[in-house]
């Protein structure tokens, strides 16, 4: 098997992945934080600036799903196959989801009339909580594992077998994650009544958060299987649970301080590290079998050929320093307050 800098394909490939879909959670996050708080905003003026002030964002932020998709159908076929037919329900209401609430943004202030807005209004909020929760329960999915059978086939329900105790929890808990990442987002970009509408709100969604994470945390180790395993193994990965706390334990410290691109910064941290854990307590596998182990999907098993991922990490080397120069340039430009003009939503 092939390597570079002593790693082999299939992992290099996981590793790029992973980076492809944190930094979605990451910048679409608060996009999609920041419409979940759409109708706790209760004046018109309030949320067209707060739908502006991810308006120059919100549609590039969606390249990392665009590429982190054909990343996971290139380099892992078989997991991309086995996770889209076992999850169809959720897949296909985030899709629906993902089209309404881009239609609420560019429809909400085509016309004045104040039941048109309102009702695109009610799209967008939804919209937003929906799609955040069902990343969650996605997630849960995968660490809970699927009913997969052989050659990969699924074996579970179809409607609402996705809908679990725990799938539910961890949706909450990131629907709650992308709120508390909007609203600190939202405080960077406003000023005068809404940002302080805001600063009341994230109090809020910050204690929403550390409850649902909580309990999730807490229902993880106790029911789901072999959480625990891999530390044993590996004590040194102990580091990544404590910088996801310290992480957590920061944000209210720098917002009480009104620093809110720290903030940010740290409740950003905060999704990297838990998607790491993710990450450590998966590898190698993709998707477990709760049927037997040895149908899961792994690197190995779902990967394609080590010709191709070669080719695609070379390709990965020279596109990440476009890819990152085009974000540094799109946020250095959009920085700073909205500001309403002819060209706004």
């Amino acid at each position: 098997m092939e390597t570079f800098l002593g790693i082999d394909y299939p992992t290099l490939w996981f590793l790029v992945v992973g980076l492809l879909f944190s930094g979605y959670a990451i910048l679409e996050g608060f996009d999609y934080g920041a419409g979940a708080w759409h109708l706790f905003f209760r004046k018109d003026l309030s949320r067209r600036i707060a739908i502006n002030a991810i308006g120059p964002l919100w549609d590039a932020n969606q390249v990392w799903l665009i590429i982190g998709a054909g990343a996971l159908f290139a380099g892992f076929p078989v997991m991309y196959a086995t996770m889209l037919s076992s999850m169809y329900v959720p897949f296909m209401l985030f899709l629906v989801f993902l089209v309404l609430r881009s239609s609420a943004i560019k429809f909400r202030s085509a016309e004045k009339m104040k039941w048109w807005r309102q009702t695109w209004d009610i799209i967008y909020f939804i919209a937003n909580v929906c799609i955040s929760f069902l990343l969650g329960v996605v997630l849960a999915n995968i660490l809970q594992g699927i009913d997969i059978g052989e050659n990969y086939r699924y074996k579970g329900g179809l409607f609402f077998s996705f809908l679990s105790p725990y799938a539910v929890m961890v949706g909450l808990t990131t629907l709650a994650l992308f709120m508390t990442q909007g609203a600190i987002f939202l405080l960077l970009k406003t000023e005068g009544r809404l940002h302080a509408r805001l600063t009341f709100l994230l109090k809020k969604g910050m204690i929403f958060f550390i409850v649902s994470f909580s309990v999730m945390s807490l229902y993880t180790l106790i029911f789901v299987e072999g959480v625990t395993e891999k530390f044993k193994e590996h004590p040194e990965y102990f580091a990544l649970p404590i910088l996801a706390f310290l992480a957590i334990a920061n944000v209210p410290r720098l917002v009480s301080k009104k620093k809110y691109g720290n903030a940010l910064v740290f409740s950003s941290l905060t999704m990297a590290f838990l998607l790491m854990l993710v990450a450590f307590q998966l590898y190698p596998v993709l998707l477990p079998s709760t049927i037997d182990p040895d149908y899961s999907v792994t690197i190995y098993n779902a990967a394609s050929s080590q010709k191709s991922l070669g080719i695609m990490l070379t390709i990965v080397v020279i596109g990440t320093p476009l890819l990152a120069g085009y974000f540094l340039f799109l946020y250095k430009t959009f920085h700073g307050k909205v500001k309403l003009d002819d060209t706004s939503y």
